[in-house]
């Protein structure tokens, strides 16, 4: 059961993109930071700061995207991505560690 004014693709879509987000942060350089930052900070403070920077980026990502996917398509998208990636694996293993 949903609660009360979701419909079942609004759930789909949230839950998707909760875990899409979640799984894709576990672990990144920014969550090692916050870390440290709670260490010798108000933990509190850290988590609202924390949310609130996450929250302003990602929905920056949702408008730019959604204003990209109106020019180009995700094929292209994806092909863009795709070649940046082989270019960054082939000067990593160019210039070395």
């Amino acid at each position: 059961n949903l609660p009360s004014g979701i419909s079942r693709k609004q759930f789909q879509v949230l839950s998707q993109a909760f875990t899409l987000t979640f799984l894709a942060e576990w672990g990144d350089r920014s969550q090692i930071a916050t870390i440290a930052l709670a260490s010798s900070k108000d933990p509190f403070g850290v988590t609202v700061g924390g949310t609130f920077g996450h929250a302003i980026c990602t929905g920056l990502a949702v408008i730019g995207g959604r204003m990209l996917a109106t020019r180009i398509s995700e094929k292209q998208v994806a092909l863009a991505g795709g070649s940046l990636f082989l270019v960054f694996a082939v000067h990593s293993i160019w210039a070395g560690p």
